[in-house]
C-alpha cells in the first residue's frame, strides 16, 4: 500500500481535463509536456504518483508529486518547461538594454581604440563606461546580442540581422531585408 499523499491533486475543471487530454495525445507538443499531462491525468484518475509516473513513461513518483504541487499552484502553466538548471540570468532588462545601446553606437577610434566592434572591444567599452557593467563577460555580451537578433559578420562588426551596409558608386547605403524576421525563426 502506498503512503498518503502530502499534496493531493485538486479537482480538475472540465476545461483543464479537456486541455490535459488534448496535450497528452499530441504529437506536436514537446515530449515533456505530453508526459506531464499524462501524469496529471493519471493522478486525477486515482492512480498513485508511482503508477502515474509509469503511465507517463517516467520512473520517479517524487517528480510526479512535485508536478502535482506545481499544478495545484499554477494550473496548466505547470506543464511548461522550467528553468533547466545552471546559473540564473544575472543581468536585468535595463543592463541588457545598456549592452544593446553600446553596440548600436558607432565606435570612436580614439576613445574605443577600434573602428568596428568585436566582443572584446565591446567588453572593454562597457567596463570603462561610468554607467557601464564592470564585470560583464564576452559570453554574456554575445548571448544578449544573439537574443536581440544580431549576427556576426566575418568582415564587419555586429550588425542587426536583415541590415547590410553596401558600397555604391555614390557612397554607402543601408539595405534592409523585409523578410529578415521570417528567416530568423
Amino acid at each position: 500500500m502506498s503512503r498518503r499523499q502530502k499534496d493531493p491533486l485538486r479537482p480538475l475543471t472540465a476545461d483543464e481535463r479537456a486541455q490535459l487530454a488534448r496535450i497528452s495525445r499530441s504529437h506536436s507538443e514537446p515530449a515533456a509536456q505530453v508526459a506531464h499531462a499524462k501524469a496529471v491525468l493519471a493522478v486525477a484518475d486515482g492512480q498513485s504518483f508511482t503508477a502515474a509516473a509509469r503511465a507517463a513513461g517516467r520512473r520517479s513518483g517524487d517528480a510526479v508529486a512535485q508536478l502535482v504541487a506545481r499544478f495545484n499552484r499554477d494550473g496548466l502553466a505547470a506543464l511548461g518547461a522550467e528553468h533547466g538548471g545552471g546559473q540564473p540570468k544575472r543581468y536585468t532588462e535595463a543592463e541588457q538594454a545598456r549592452i544593446l545601446r553600446e553596440v548600436r553606437r558607432a565606435p570612436d577610434r580614439e576613445a574605443d581604440g577600434t573602428a568596428t566592434w568585436s566582443l572584446s572591444t565591446l567588453q572593454r567599452a562597457l567596463r570603462r563606461a561610468p554607467d557601464g557593467l564592470p564585470t560583464v563577460s564576452t559570453y554574456t555580451i554575445g548571448c544578449v546580442l544573439h537574443d536581440a537578433g544580431f549576427a556576426w559578420g566575418k568582415d564587419r562588426s555586429w550588425c542587426e540581422t536583415g541590415t547590410a551596409v553596401r558600397k555604391r558608386k555614390r557612397g554607402t547605403v543601408t539595405v534592409l531585408d523585409p523578410d529578415a524576421g521570417a528567416k530568423r525563426t
